[in-house]
């Protein structure tokens, strides 16, 4: 997959957060935005997202091994999306949560209801609503909800945020082990244990 920004800017009112970012994103390689709290590092990854539009510039997606253009309402296809601040349905136990996202996104590699319990390691948790987890529970199930989807395109922002050191551990593994053959790209303050993988950097502060 190939993602090309072309000019990107995005203001809120009359306050710029950055402008004329021209940047290309391809599986090769897998990437970081850094910057500062408050910088736009979290409000340029959810422009890529599609969460929120930009306000000038133009972002095209493309099956990198073919001239192939993934048309922008066609993107959330190839794409899963993990950050602190994402709801989640809190009714619903971590059993039902994986069953009902598995309706619209499949998971990497067959991987069953069962086994993806396993990988989050909430195994003794699998049957509680989500509302009694604890802020970190909830960021694993966020984590693995996204990981562990069959998507060509990964995009985490502030990933470790409510994480102690073991689940930081836990995410540079999960994250390893199902990296292979998709593009990532992470939204950091500069907690360079969200992005051990990385291997190019974005500075968002550049843009201003």
């Amino acid at each position: 997959m190939k993602i090309s920004l072309t000019n990107i800017g995005k203001r809120y009112n009359y306050e710029w957060i950055f402008r004329k970012v021209n940047y290309d994103f391809i599986s090769e390689h897998n990437y970081v935005i850094i910057g500062s709290n408050g910088s736009g590092k979290s409000t340029l990854l959810q422009v890529i997202a599609g969460s929120l539009m930009n306000s000038e510039g133009g972002i095209e997606f493309n099956i990198q091994s073919s001239t192939l253009k993934i048309e922008e309402e066609e993107r959330y296809k190839y794409l899963s999306y993990c950050a602190p601040y994402l709801d989640l349905f809190d009714e619903l136990t971590l059993t039902e949560s994986i069953e009902f996202q598995e309706k619209f996104k499949p998971f990497q590699k067959g991987l069953n209801t069962k086994q993806i319990i396993e990988l989050t390691e909430l195994e003794k948790a699998k049957n509680k609503q989500l509302k009694y987890y604890s802020s970190g529970m909830k960021q694993r199930v966020r984590l693995a909800l996204a990981v562990l989807a069959d998507t060509p395109l990964l995009l985490l922002d502030e990933p470790t945020s409510n994480l102690d050191k073991k689940a930081i551990e836990w995410y540079q593994k999960l994250v390893g082990n199902y990296s292979d053959n998709r593009l990532i790209i992470v939204a950091s303050n500069q907690q360079e244990n969200e992005y051990p993988f990385c291997d190019k950097q974005l500075n968002i502060e550049d843009y201003k």
